[in-house]
């Protein structure tokens, strides 16, 4: 039986800034289970994008932001055996913290506040990297 996806799924993540540091979750359900990230997760029906952004980063950090732009949009696409296990239209906003203390929460097992010079140590995508430098470059131009 194919139970490959018959569409995208959109996501919203942030990129929520907070003097110099920006904020990563250790995501705690696939796809990418345990590995490092942005905070985010799907559009649900009659909600905007920037609705989800607000609603999954306070889910999962505890966080509440204000958006400040789009940085970037993302197709994650994955593929075994040729065969199309996931296809997630990701939309990723600029963001700053506006209060709350970050703690897991939902979909997260663990979050950090971290400087750029430590995005090594968490084993970041190189989209994901790029989706972060394109945030820290529009939020210094806010």
């Amino acid at each position: 039986m194919d139970t490959s996806p018959t569409a995208p799924v959109v996501g919203v993540g942030a990129v929520v800034w907070k003097d110099g540091r920006l904020l990563l979750i250790r995501r705690g359900r696939p796809p990418r289970q345990g590995s490092w990230s942005l905070p985010g997760g799907r559009q649900e029906l009659g909600e905007t994008v920037q609705q989800t952004a607000l609603r999954e980063v306070l889910e999962e950090t505890g966080v509440t932001i204000r958006i400040l732009d789009l940085a970037a949009v993302v197709d994650l696409i994955h593929r075994e055996g040729g065969l199309l296990q996931y296809h997630y239209t990701v939309i990723d906003f600029v963001a700053e913290w506006t209060g709350g203390e970050a703690v897991a929460g939902d979909d997260a097992e663990a979050v950090r506040w971290v400087t750029p010079d430590e995005l090594d140590d968490y084993h970041l995508t190189p989209e994901m990297r790029r989706v972060i430098a394109i945030a820290a470059e529009k939020l210094r131009a806010a």
